[in-house]
């Protein structure tokens, strides 16, 4: 026999701790939590197989420590093996980092609190370190695994496959789920190929949590439990499905919703499991939940003295001293939770059972427990809940007194049965009548019928015996207290002295006081209106008036028009002129609601044609002064030329040669302004906390790299680097910082001030600039706009131009005409949304006879 080589022995023994991607991501996240990290994010390349990063903002490896920190075997966690008696970490063993070198290439960047800079370390196959180099990362630990299994080829190509490749993405995502569950003050993120795959925030509690990972639907239906034993120490906590709840909302076909943790820890215990879905399935008495698993998390906390982790290399499985103890505790705690359908549900009841010793069987009769279930509510409805309070009582007491008399417990539980429960509340079934012992419906709209009551006067007077009521809120039609609906307009109701007084008070009442009430700031107002003088009175009596005539003089003029077609197409023209995007009036289906005859659908209407407005043009003076001006000139005029102006304002006749055309020049101005912007528009920069730094991956390549260091800098500082002022990269909010190195790897490029104004601009967004500046030759700030800053310049022409007065003049008109023919071309003819300037309304005849003949109604649009 002889002895292997150390090398083979470490590859032997490194491939068994690290068998895959989860393994890495595992043992790295475990060190971060052990740092007591509160922010981990995790980056994978090609499914792991290429790179695996694990970055925290722990407290960093000290420098001392940092020659031995991947060589097997060398720990800070424990010092021997009693300390396994008092373990509180998740790692111990030493072996991690050492054992992911042997099968993979690592580098290491930490910083303690101590540290002014970090370093960059790089480690061989032994965990030795090779090279180090100072970094700009913070305070933390950065992991770098390159090339897992560069050695093992028959392990490697079990990765050959897309399904297997994926599988290990989502046990890595199950992964972070459960420590994201049990650590709810930790922030995690996933990222796959420079893609957000996962990520979860920073929250205050366990349910918070569970809300995060798994949504809000799926923990509605889960009830907060807490179970506590002494003797031996045993507590039981989670959130469990409600007692009857649907199974498909509260279990799955697989187990990656079924979460356990025995000391914090996630841990696969088939018992437990076991227990847990006999207890489930139990409740439904068909076989429609029997092989599903129940959404749920279960944590155990024991002393760490019972617990032996060291049983397999990813520590997923445990061994209990009192296992026992530990099953019988879980079995007590879900018969009770989840008892047969005839006895009271589990929410309205407090249990106290006796638990027998742990040499003794285990038992499953809830009179023999001395442990006490208590299920918790959920902060915000203790009001609601009788649960809570009994159960706060009750505990209370038995800290005074551990014998409690029997009527005490039976009046706290009659106290409870007449309390209202905040399910049946939701349900609509907490109020019954007495009477039916239906329960009772909120709103009952009564109807009256044909014969109902014929002599009383209240229902049918001598004066109204002719009239039909077909609804009961027919006799007070629906009000509209700011607006009046008058033929299909909505007019602003006149406002009376005292309105218009508190229009104005009330906002120099809110400057003196920015932290009022509503109440306080109505009660100062009316208070000022009380003190007010007469004559200072008077002048808002003035006002009130005027504003009352005016909404009479308006309320004539529309009562004239009548709700015809033309005039409801006039008031949609003119309110379309005025503002664009005015919604169509519901004048007609308010009419149909509480009308007291219903009108029934005209047929004729659905058949009318389009709507059209004549236009105050005459063609035959147009084609004579259209005649004298070509018998001036050889040709006949091919410019654009103002005919006139629509009664809405906003839209212009004009003549393009022998064509009659239709003008918007808002859309004009839109794509003015949005083509000035493209052009001239700087994005200011804002300085970042925390500088990108920029390397060949996050760029997209070495030539993205070269492209960026050939654009224009500064003049370079004392140290040599440069800030690039190209106004390719400044026009688009990039302030990138180049530190010049000896060679392309010591070359430092990182970004430290960034736009705001562009929701998500990133790294991405530079590389697309690179993109076009490498691909495309692009030597303008218009042809490097990345998509997020050309979205955003698009929102901002819409807006300027929607400042623009409505009433342009016609020289402001020629003027837009002008600057569209110099600057947009023959070719560029539509704004932003796509929509033409210009639309064609019909061609100027050759002929008198043809001019006399010509009529043409336009198609209104906005």
């Amino acid at each position: 026999m002889k002895q292997l080589p150390p090398d083979t022995v470490r590859l032997l023994s490194s491939s068994q701790v690290i068998t895959s991607v989860v393994n890495v991501v595992k043992e790295l996240m475990e060190n971060s939590l052990d740092a007591g990290a509160s922010s981990i994010d995790i980056k994978l390349e090609n499914y792991g197989l290429d790179r695996i990063e694990v970055r925290d903002n722990g407290l960093g490896i000290k420098a001392a420590d940092t020659p031995v920190m991947a060589v097997r075997h060398f720990t800070s966690k424990i010092c021997s093996h009693e300390d396994l008696e008092r373990l509180e970490t998740y790692g111990f063993r030493g072996e991690a980092l050492g054992s992911i070198c042997a099968v993979a290439e690592v580098s290491v960047i930490t910083k303690t609190k101590e540290d002014d800079i970090s370093t960059h370390y790089t480690l061989n196959f032994t965990g030795g370190i090779v090279s180090q180099k100072p970094s700009h990362l913070g305070q933390g630990t950065t992991v770098s695994v390159l090339k897992l299994f560069k050695n093992l080829p028959v392990r490697r190509q079990y990765y050959s496959s897309t399904k297997k490749c994926k599988e290990e993405v989502k046990k890595v995502q199950d992964l972070l789920t459960a420590y994201a569950i049990i650590k709810p003050d930790l922030r995690l993120t996933l990222v796959h190929n420079k893609v957000v795959v996962w990520q979860k925030a920073k929250v205050a509690d366990h349910r918070s949590a569970l809300i995060a990972t798994l949504g809000p639907s799926a923990v509605a239906n889960l009830l907060p439990c807490h179970h506590h034993q002494e003797q031996p120490e045993i507590v039981l906590e989670g959130f469990f499905p409600k007692p009857g709840a649907d199974h498909s909302s509260t279990s799955s076909s697989n187990p990656d919703k079924t979460f356990i943790f025995i000391n914090n820890r996630p841990v696969h215990h088939k018992e437990i499991m076991k227990l847990l879905r006999q207890h489930y399935t139990a409740q439904y008495p068909d076989d429609s939940a029997r092989n599903r698993y129940p959404t749920l998390m279960l944590k155990v906390t024991v002393p760490p003295s019972s617990v032996d982790v060291n049983l397999t290399p990813d520590k997923t499985q445990v061994l209990l001293q009192d296992k026992e103890a530990v099953l019988t505790a879980v079995e007590a705690f879900l018969v009770s939770l989840y008892r047969p359908r005839g006895d009271p549900p589990a929410e309205k009841q407090l249990i106290h059972e006796k638990c027998p010793s742990p040499s003794s069987p285990r038992q499953t009769d809830a009179s023999r427990l001395d442990s006490e279930v208590v299920l918790e509510i959920p902060a915000g409805l203790e009001s609601s809940f009788s649960l809570y309070d009994d159960q706060t009582a009750e505990t209370g007491s038995a800290n005074k007194s551990p014998e409690r008399p029997e009527d005490e417990t039976v009046s706290g539980a009659e106290t409870t049965k007449d309390q209202l429960s905040a399910e049946d509340w939701s349900r609509g079934t907490a109020l019954t009548d007495p009477v039916s012992g239906e329960p009772l419906q909120p709103v009952r709209i009564h109807q009256p019928s044909k014969d109902s009551h014929p002599d009383s006067d209240e229902v049918k007077s001598p004066s109204s015996s002719n009239k039909k009521m077909l609804n009961a809120i027919t006799e007070k039609r629906a009000a509209l207290t700011a607006y009046d609906l008058i033929s299909n307009r909505a007019m602003r109701a006149p406002l009376s002295p005292a309105a218009l007084f508190e229009k104005e008070a009330r906002a120099e009442v809110l400057r003196e006081k920015p932290t009022a009430s509503l109440q306080d700031i109505s009660d100062a107002v009316h208070e000022r209106w009380k003190n007010l003088r007469e004559e200072d009175r008077k002048k808002y009596e003035v006002k009130a008036k005027k504003h009352l005539d005016h909404h009479d003089q308006r309320t004539k003029l529309a009562s004239a028009e009548g709700p015809t077609e033309t005039g409801m197409i006039t008031s949609r023209f003119h309110a379309q002129g005025q503002k664009r995007k005015a919604p169509l009036s519901n004048q007609k289906l308010l009419d149909e609601l509480f009308s007291a005859q219903p009108q029934k659908k005209s047929r004729s209407l659905a058949a009318a044609p389009k709507p059209s407005l004549p236009l105050p043009c005459s063609v035959p003076s147009l084609r004579l002064q259209l005649q004298r001006l070509s018998s001036q000139s050889s040709a006949v005029p091919r410019g654009l030329r103002l005919v006139n102006r629509l009664a809405s304002q906003s839209a212009w006749v004009i003549l393009c040669g022998q064509r009659l055309m239709l003008l918007n020049p808002f859309r004009v101005e839109e794509a003015l302004l949005f083509k000035r912007l493209l052009e001239n528009n700087i994005l200011p920069a804002v300085s970042l906390q925390n500088p990108i730094q920029l390397t060949d991956g996050s760029l997209g390549g070495a030539e993205y790299t070269e492209a960026l260091c050939n654009m224009e800098k500064q003049s370079p500082e004392l140290n040599g680097g440069a800030f690039f002022s190209d106004p390719r990269l400044v026009a688009n909010g990039f302030k990138i910082h180049l530190t010049p190195g000896l060679t392309s790897a010591e070359r430092h490029l990182e970004v430290t001030a960034m736009a705001d104004y562009v929701p998500f601009l990133g790294v991405e967004d530079l590389r697309e600039i690179l993109a076009a500046v490498l691909h495309r030759k692009a030597t303008t700030v218009k042809e490097c706009r990345p998509l997020k800053v050309t979205n955003y310049l698009q929102g901002e022409a819409v807006r300027l131009a929607r400042q623009l007065p409505t009433n342009l003049s016609g020289e402001d008109v020629e003027e837009t005409l002008i600057r569209m023919e110099q600057q947009l071309g023959e070719n560029k003819r539509t704004c932003i949304h796509g929509r033409p300037f210009l639309q064609h309304l019909s061609d100027v005849p050759s002929t008198d006879e043809e001019a006399k003949n010509v009529s043409f109604t336009p198609l209104l649009y906005g």
